[in-house]
């Protein structure tokens, strides 16, 4: 049986801290699907299919990756693409309540499912999408915090507002 990790979030956007979890993931497991969430609650900055675009182009070069999309229940989803495996990064301790959580909710709903925390590389430990679309808000440099693809589409988001 093929070890089959997803990696969700809302990717808004994609950061070189998510980044970091997907490359490091994929040399983990045989494959690694990055799923967007599709959560109705937020109002994010880049629909869905610019996040998934975006991801696309950042990891074309990792050949065990995939990206997809998702609504409702990340267990469910996980279950429907044959995988074992919900791939998690962490920051920080506040980062770990919340996901323990999470964790342990989607264990009650499947127990075959396993949650993989990983910590992230302490140079992104900080970085989160909230903080960068603020900085690119106000036109500050994304650079050295996303790949340059999504600080380009960054830049022309807050150019052109919706």
């Amino acid at each position: 049986m093929a070890n089959i990790a997803v990696c969700s979030g809302s990717f808004d956007p994609v950061t070189l801290g998510h980044l970091d979890i997907i490359n490091r993931g994929a040399k983990i497991f045989d494959e690694v699907i990055v799923v967007v969430a599709n959560n109705q609650n937020k109002s994010p900055l880049f629909s869905v299919e610019e996040r998934m675009s975006l991801l696309q182009e950042v990891t074309k070069d990792i050949p065990n990756v995939r990206v997809d999309s998702f609504s409702g229940l990340l267990i469910d989803y996980v279950k429907s693409a044959g995988a074992n495996v919900i791939l998690r990064g962490l920051r920080a301790v506040s980062d770990f309540e919340y996901e323990m959580q999470i964790a342990s909710i989607n264990k009650k709903l499947d127990e075959d499912i396993e949650t993989f925390f990983m910590m992230t590389n302490n140079q992104y430990s900080f970085l989160s999408s909230s903080i960068v679309k603020e900085a690119a808000k106000y036109h500050a440099s994304v650079e050295g915090l996303v790949p340059p693809g999504v600080q380009d589409a960054l830049i022309q988001k807050f150019r052109n507002p919706r």
